[in-house]
């Protein structure tokens, strides 16, 4: 009995362990639980995957963080530090640690004792330290590609050559032709078991074409809906209950920074219109093409053939 009672108090620790990770992956958010601890390297992760602004006031803060540290550490021995300049002794501390930490020294103000020194060694190394890690994360972030591809917002289902075909648009909004381009639509689904409940199924979808050797500007991928199709009689009902939802990704080569850059869009089965195909962006004058991204969303319903 007694070996007994500590395995059941670790089965216990098990099913009670819920470490949640909030996963956002288009219009579907995944929460992981029970999953392996948090290690230091995934903060490098986390960092790239901030915002500007996130990572702005993420930086700001641990700077401000650090000084208010070193400041106390500082505001221990009154004497640690020489030159006071104004009645607050906390606030020429702050601000001897802003100096020291970026190792800029004005020279009015210098550690007198050996607290003080130690200190003041401390904080230079902490300072070398941050400054490379916040330039190595700043060059990361500048230097990393960007595909820039803007996806239409919704797909669209009409007769193309009096077949009935799903079509979505893309446009690359870079300065330059995107090289070697690969397209790829995939329908996401729920279908029935025949031993009960459901499963969700993952259909690669056909298109006209599925990549070019250049992408300069705009584009429509275009899935045929035949008799080999998967959406074959869907209906807006059937992609409702099937909850249904489609992945677009597009993948190419950034030919100035000869790196691959890559991007995705997902759509759900309220982002179908039936009926509807995309507006005309190009007009040609010469040899010259204009492309409109201004219209690049916009649909106009089909016109029945009499």
């Amino acid at each position: 009995m007694h070996k007994e009672v500590p395995q059941r108090r670790k089965v216990r620790q098990r099913r009670s362990r819920r470490n949640e990770v909030s996963v956002q992956s288009g219009q579907v958010e995944f929460v992981k639980v029970n999953t392996d601890a948090w290690q230091w390297r995934d903060i490098y992760r986390w960092l790239l995957g901030l915002s500007w602004p996130q990572f702005a006031l993420f930086v700001g803060a641990v700077y401000i963080g650090l000084n208010l540290l070193f400041a106390a550490l500082y505001s221990v021995d009154p004497n640690s530090v020489a030159g006071r300049t104004s009645t607050n002794w906390f606030l020429d501390c702050f601000f001897f640690s802003v100096q020291t930490l970026a190792t800029v020294g004005y020279g009015h103000m210098y550690p007198q004792t050996l607290y003080g020194h130690l200190v003041s060694t401390i904080e230079i190394m902490t300072g070398i330290f941050l400054i490379a890690v916040m330039t190595g994360l700043i060059f990361v972030r500048f230097s990393r590609p960007i595909a820039r591809v803007v996806f239409s917002r919704s797909m669209v289902i009409a007769p193309l050559n009096g077949q009935p075909t799903l079509m979505v648009r893309v446009g690359n909004e870079n300065h330059h032709s995107m090289v070697e381009a690969k397209f790829r639509i995939m329908y996401s689904r729920d279908q029935e078991l025949a031993e009960g409940g459901d499963f969700r199924y993952f259909h690669d979808l056909k298109l006209h074409f599925d990549q070019l050797t250049v992408f300069p500007a705009a584009l429509t991928l275009r899935h045929e809906i035949n008799e080999k199709s998967p959406l074959c009689g869907a209906t807006l009902e059937s992609l409702e209950a099937e909850r249904a939802l489609f992945f677009v990704s597009v993948v190419g080569i950034d030919p100035v920074i000869a790196a691959e850059v890559q991007t995705q869009k997902d759509y759900s089965w309220r982002d179908l219109l039936f009926g509807r195909r995309f507006v005309e962006i190009y007009t040609q004058d010469g040899g010259r093409l204009t492309v409109d991204y201004g219209r690049l969303h916009d649909t106009e319903p089909v016109q029945r053939a009499d």
